[in-house]
């Protein structure tokens, strides 16, 4: 351990060297004053401080000696004294300052510093990468965004990254108005560096780029329809869209429906969807049996959600599969199974608003007799008994319909009367929930009736407009968790019905409605990984196999 005197001889002969250098003309020829500043880093405590100051202030003038002051400083880092440590990392930029060949090694490193567990420690790091970044931010952003997509580097530490995309997402893109200058070259720079990044994410991590993406001005409200295009392609490959489908494949699944919710905004834009729409009806539907049931649910609603923006082609296409799904929940007689109340609005609506599109292809499918005078009105084919047959599932649907909403209404009626009497705040909000359950279904039963009265005649109008709001759209407003980093979060636990799924069995009343509304889309799902993907398989709850952009 160095003494008091040791020290003190230490700390005047650097402020010797430093004050040498500062009054020199060509501080390049004062070496030896540089080589003892370099050397000090192996003296004392407030010997190497000093040193952590003084090494990046001259590091310019001595390119001979770049390596080992860069090699002593950073050893300084290293150091077990946390002051040391923390005037080390305020130096860095300076070393990049006037020599901007070694930004990318400086950013590097301080990547590999924000795991720093001192707070003081990280604060430094924080406003060091900060500092860099306004020196060259196109330089500073590539370095930083390594740490990202090396997803195949067995050394790469996970740690790492994940504090790095937490810098990235709480100090870079909360600036980005004043960092990516000039505008459109560097917000084109840091898409690229984003697509580059997703061969490797989980559900929130993609939720969270695409957020980012979505507030740059080049995919604004204004942007050409090829930018909108390249934002669907980023969902598409997300979505694995050219993957084959296998329906013990929860990820994809997952991956797949929350993709599609992402990508609804931007189909309002004019995007198209053809993609999505074609996997699932070649892929999805095929199999909707086998779904689990709150997987049913969300996929009946984001194709819902997206059949008023669909093309006349790609209505045509997906009609059939929709026919039979209905037939399926609207049953021809009454039973005593199950009624699916939102699953029958979700297919109503998209029957609509598809058929709106193309409307004779509903002549073959349920033996309608609307005209266009083209040769798909296959207006000499007899198809009375489809009529015959949908008009009878519409009657019973009808039937079914008005007589939960009467046992929904007198629900209500009791509910009141129950929250009048109720004296805890506990049992006040589940009664609020139980009525928050009812309208809701009364929603969904007044769509339904809504949608089926114009069915019955032979020549309908189908609703291509506005007038019908998805019951759960006005239920609840999807909310925007913050968008975590490392795992994804976890969806929350629904029923067997799926969320805000609405479903009554004969004499039983209306039983099994589900209050929460899970939008996977906005919650930044949690994704199982699946064997084969690349990267390290975390999936979307893990990070896995998403599809990068090289």
């Amino acid at each position: 351990m160095t003494d008091a005197s040791e020290e003190a001889k230490q700390i005047e002969k650097l402020y010797e060297f430093g004050e040498r250098l500062n009054e020199a003309k060509d501080k390049s020829q004062n070496v030896k004053d540089y080589e003892g500043i370099i050397d000090a880093t192996k003296t004392s405590i407030k010997a190497k401080q000093l040193a952590a100051q003084l090494i990046p202030r001259f590091f310019k003038f001595f390119p001979n000696l770049s390596s080992r002051a860069l090699n002593a400083h950073f050893d300084l880092i290293e150091e077990e004294d946390l002051a040391v440590r923390v005037q080390a990392i305020r130096g860095l930029p300076l070393f990049c300052k006037d020599t901007k060949e070694y930004i990318s090694k400086i950013v590097d490193i301080l990547g590999q510093l924000l795991t720093a567990e001192e707070i003081v420690e990280r604060d430094a790091v924080h406003k060091a990468l900060m500092s860099v970044l306004r020196q060259d931010v196109k330089e500073s952003l590539t370095a930083l965004f390594k740490h990202i997509w090396n997803v195949e580097d067995p050394s790469q530490d996970d740690t790492i990254r994940d504090k790095v995309l937490c810098f990235i997402r709480d100090k870079v893109f909360p600036l980005k108005a004043e960092l990516l200058r000039p505008q459109e070259e560097m917000e084109r720079h840091i898409t690229d560096l984003i697509k580059k990044s997703l061969g490797d994410v989980t559900g929130a991590e993609f939720r969270m780029f695409m957020d980012f993406l979505k507030s740059l001005s080049i995919f604004g409200e204004k942007a050409p329809p090829e930018r909108l295009k390249e934002l669907i392609g980023i969902i598409e490959g997300q979505a694995d869209l050219d993957a084959q489908f296998d329906v013990s494949d929860a990820d994809h699944i997952d991956r797949l429906i929350s993709c599609l919710f992402m990508a609804i905004p931007f189909f309002v834009r004019g995007a198209s969807g053809s993609k999505f729409l074609n996997y699932i009806n070649k892929h999805i539907i095929p199999v909707f049996d086998k779904l689990p049931e709150e997987r049913k649910l969300d996929l009946l609603k984001g194709l819902a959600e997206i059949s008023p923006y669909t093309t006349p082609q790609d209505s045509r296409q997906i009609l059939p599969s929709v026919v039979q799904l209905l037939k399926k929940y609207m049953p021809r007689r009454k039973t005593g199974e199950e009624t699916n109340f939102t699953y029958v609005e979700c297919l109503l609506f998209s029957f609509h608003h598809l058929a709106h599109k193309a409307p004779n292809a509903t002549n073959s499918l349920c033996g309608y007799k609307i005209v266009t005078g083209q040769p798909s009105d296959r207006l000499g084919e007899d198809f009375s008994e489809y009529y015959k047959e949908f008009t009878e599932r519409l009657s019973s649907i009808e039937d079914l319909t008005r007589a939960t909403m009467k046992k929904l209404t007198q629900g209500m009626a009791e509910h009141n009367k129950a929250m009048a009497a109720a004296k805890s705040d506990e049992a006040k909000e589940s009664i609020k929930t139980q009525k928050q359950n009812t309208t809701t279904g009364l929603r969904t039963c007044n769509n339904i009736l809504a949608m089926t009265k114009p069915l019955h005649s032979k020549t309908p109008a189908f609703i291509g407009d506005k007038s019908v709001n998805l019951s759960w759209k006005e239920a609840v407003k999807p909310s925007v968790p913050s968008s975590a980093t490392g795992t994804g979060v976890k969806r929350p636990s629904t029923a067997a019905n799926g969320s805000n799924n609405f479903a009554t069995k004969k004499g039983r009343g209306a039983g099994g409605m589900q209050n929460q509304l899970v939008n996977r889309a906005l919650e930044g799902i949690s994704y199982g990984g699946r064997g084969g993907g690349r990267g390290r398989g975390r999936g979307w709850g893990g990070r896995g196999r998403g599809r990068g952009y090289r």
